[in-house]
């Protein structure tokens, strides 16, 4: 596994280097003519939000770019908190987000990139693992179940070498070290995920509601997915959750699904979402997904789900024409391929790649 870790390390990198050359290469005008690669396509794009998917957005606008010169687009990997209100204010085209605008905040409106009385799509493009990551010297895997990882992020375990893990984790020499949880200080859509997950998978010993911002004082915060990892990485003793396309070298977590303690991975993670259904009431455009974070067998549970938002119908119809043609690339089987080799995610299903196609349709 480290070997691949660092093989898609190296090609977050290498696609980081296009983006930048890219960028300096795509500023100027927008004036329509054709360019070297035959894309007539031009324009600026803007987007916000989720710091889990930023490293699939880097891979998504090289690819993008290169093949369309006359377009620059720019992704702030904020937060999702961040990139929702960006994307509501008008400050952003579309919004990359962890968890989908709720009923609310949908029926609320007000987005100000849209026209008047239109809707928003929100496309689950991004499936991804969540991987519960930790520094233990000489320790690369661990066994926990859902109210053992509960226990440790509400302070309630606070030693390595406590019962609960060693009785997890037999012929494993756990030290006696002080455990410091790492949660984001940031609203987050890997923290709601995360959360929902302890929410779901052990009430009893996680008592709060699923929330973007962490609920209750305990360990240490890092302002987002970067934050989190260069803390986990550089403290003794430390654990914490992140988008799993970005957990390096460090521990992970085995989790225990029924009787069995699932790794993540694309596959096990995509295994979550093909089984959960959408939320009911939504237009056939909003594809929000009810995860199911207790299933039976053979799948991840702490999984995240990034949702691409953009309008129905764009105030700026050359906006929502450029804005319709990136989402396409995003849900096609290429660009799905390009994030899940460059990122690690899971590429959507045939079912719901149809559905996704079917509402980047209706977009203007």
């Amino acid at each position: 596994m480290n070997s691949t870790r660092l093989g898609r390390a190296a090609v977050i990198a290498i696609a980081g280097t296009i983006l930048l050359s890219s960028c300096a290469t795509n500023e100027g005008g927008a004036t329509p003519t054709e360019s070297d690669s035959g894309s007539e396509l031009t324009g600026t794009l803007v987007g916000a939000g989720s710091s889990a998917v930023g490293a699939a957005q880097e891979t998504w606008i090289a690819e993008y770019q290169t093949a369309n010169e006359g377009v620059t687009i720019n992704y702030d990997p904020s937060g999702s908190g961040a990139g929702r209100e960006t994307f509501l204010a008008g400050g952003s085209d579309f919004a990359g987000t962890d968890r989908a605008f709720n009923d609310e905040e949908v029926a609320a409106g007000g987005f100000a990139a849209c026209a008047p009385d239109s809707g928003i799509v929100q496309l689950p493009l991004y499936v991804s693992p969540i991987a519960v990551i930790f520094s233990l010297d000489g320790i690369d895997s661990l066994n926990l179940d859902p109210a053992t990882i509960a226990g440790i992020f509400a302070g309630e375990i606070t030693s390595w070498d406590a019962p609960e893990i060693a009785a997890l984790n037999e012929g494993v020499e756990l030290p006696a070290t002080s455990i410091t949880p790492v949660h984001r200080s940031d609203d987050s859509g890997t923290t709601e995920n995360f959360t929902d997950y302890l929410a779901a998978a052990a009430p009893d010993v996680w008592t709060y509601e699923a929330d973007g911002v962490w609920p209750i004082e305990s360990g240490e915060a890092a302002q987002g997915t970067s934050g989190v990892v260069d803390a986990v990485t550089n403290g003794t003793g430390t654990i914490g959750y992140a988008d799993a396309s970005r957990a390096g070298e460090l521990g992970t977590v085995a989790v225990q699904v029924g009787a069995e303690f699932v790794e993540y991975s694309p596959e096990a993670a995509a295994a979550i979402v093909d089984a959960s259904p959408f939320i009911e009431g939504r237009p056939d455009f909003d594809l929000s997904i009810e995860l199911d974070r207790t299933p039976d067998s053979d799948a991840y549970p702490v999984v995240l789900v990034a949702y691409l938002v953009g309008c129905e119908t764009y105030a700026d119809s050359d906006q929502g024409a450029l804005v319709k043609d990136y989402f396409t690339y995003m849900a096609s089987p290429e660009g799905q391929a390009v994030a899940a080799a460059d990122a690690g995610s899971a590429p959507i299903s045939d079912t719901l790649f149809e559905k996704v196609t079917a509402a980047i349709d209706i977009m203007s």
